[in-house]
């Protein structure tokens, strides 16, 4: 049995609020973030999203950025998120010199590069911008931010991106490669994400409905959170929030945008982070489902889970009704809500669920639940087919 990587900080914003406390509290009170855009400049008023009601000017003004800064909006939340989780570490400035950084992003930069578009060619204070398309650029400037002098990178694997960024951390760790690493992933709302999921026909006119037999569809959501990744021998007391214990990523090669009805990348993704783990599937005390509420994921996530633990299922809930679908941030910020799980050992309910799907039968849990937990398996799936599954376990000392 594998004892898994310490986590020792983490930090988060979304829609439900804008630290762990105040993430937590809204899971317990049943309260959802989801609304109508109001700091996303966009036609589209009548599509509900997990919107931060924070405007940028206020999180610049939170950071204490100058005024000619180079910040995006996923670079201000992911500042946000990362502050808070090297502050719950206790990671000092001697040691953020040998701390490694591991974002995840899909969006990137791409909500000042499509704001400014039209005007780069005229207006030439505004194309310091120009080079935020890239998401490593936006990784850069939270790099800077927060003063972590190690390893760097970006990982842009879709909607799996910040889950990818904790297992190739966790596999750092593990390898003697890195000592101590900041991992997890941040997007925000844009125009292109918003009008691009609408071309798909996959987002839903009302609050998302996941695993249900009447889910009609997602919300986009936006966010941020970052985990502290130590590896034991430098812990040196600190207190363990929860370990990784097993990793696991597959690509199904099915479709660009939709996963095959066999599920058969996630199956394996599972597969693959139970056995890292070295435990069986009955050890499994919960699942923080990818559930995003579209009608092909759910039947092929569904599918895949029941590949995976046959008729005897642990209960399982997906969280993106109360932060919608952020994207790339989605797998660090249901790793946080995971880690909440074991902490209080509390499942979060599956909100707007009211009939079972009728080819699987899977049945979500709908209320706070409290359970004795030591497992939690979170899922993360992206376009393109890239499914990763992460195992959280508590810490046994």
């Amino acid at each position: 049995m594998e004892k898994g990587i310490a986590i020792t900080g983490m930090g988060i914003i979304s829609s439900i609020g804008n630290n762990v406390e105040e993430n937590y509290s809204a899971l317990c009170a049943k309260q959802h973030g989801i609304s109508f855009p109001e700091i996303l400049k966009t036609r589209h008023t009548n599509l509900p999203v997990g919107e931060i009601k924070n405007s940028n000017e206020v999180l610049v003004k939170k950071l204490k950025l100058p005024e000619n800064h180079t910040f995006t909006r996923a670079a201000l939340l992911a500042c946000i998120a990362g502050k808070e989780a090297i502050s719950q570490a206790g990671i000092t400035e001697t040691e953020l010199n040998e701390t490694g950084f591991i974002s995840g992003s899909s969006v990137g930069g791409m909500d000042k590069t499509e704001e400014y578009f039209q005007e780069f060619a005229e207006n030439a204070e505004i194309r310091r911008f120009i080079k935020a398309q890239h998401p490593g650029f936006t990784t850069g400037r939270i790099s800077d931010y927060l003063k972590t002098q190690g390893f760097v990178t970006t990982i842009s694997t879709a909607c799996s991106s910040s889950a990818n960024a904790i297992m190739l951390g966790a596999r750092m760790i593990k390898a003697g490669k890195l000592k101590r690493v900041l991992v997890g992933g941040t997007d925000c709302l844009t125009k292109f994400t918003l009008n691009g999921f609408n071309s798909l026909m996959i987002l839903s006119s009302e609050n998302c409905k996941p695993f249900d037999e009447y889910r009609n569809g997602l919300n986009l959501g936006e966010g941020a959170a970052y985990l502290v990744l130590e590896a034991d021998e430098y812990l040196a007391g600190k207190q363990v929030l929860g370990r990784i214990t097993g990793y696991g990523n597959a690509n199904d090669a099915f479709h660009q945008t939709a996963s095959s009805e066999t599920g058969e990348g996630a199956f394996l993704a599972m597969q693959k982070a139970l056995k890292s783990a070295g435990i069986s599937s009955n050890k499994i005390d919960y699942i923080n489902a990818h559930g995003t509420a579209t009608n092909n994921n759910d039947f092929s996530e569904s599918m895949a889970i029941q590949r995976v633990f046959g008729v005897v299922i642990p209960e399982l809930s997906s969280t993106k009704a109360f932060t919608g679908h952020t994207l790339a941030a989605a797998g660090a910020i249901e790793a946080v809500y995971s880690l909440l799980s074991l902490q209080n050992n509390q499942i979060f309910p599956n909100l707007n669920f009211s009939s079972k799907m009728e080819k699987t039968g899977i049945q979500p849990v709908l209320e706070l639940t409290s359970k004795n937990l030591k497992y939690v398996l979170s899922n993360s799936f992206g376009f393109g087919g890239n499914c990763t599954s992460l195992i959280f376990s508590r810490d046994e000392k």
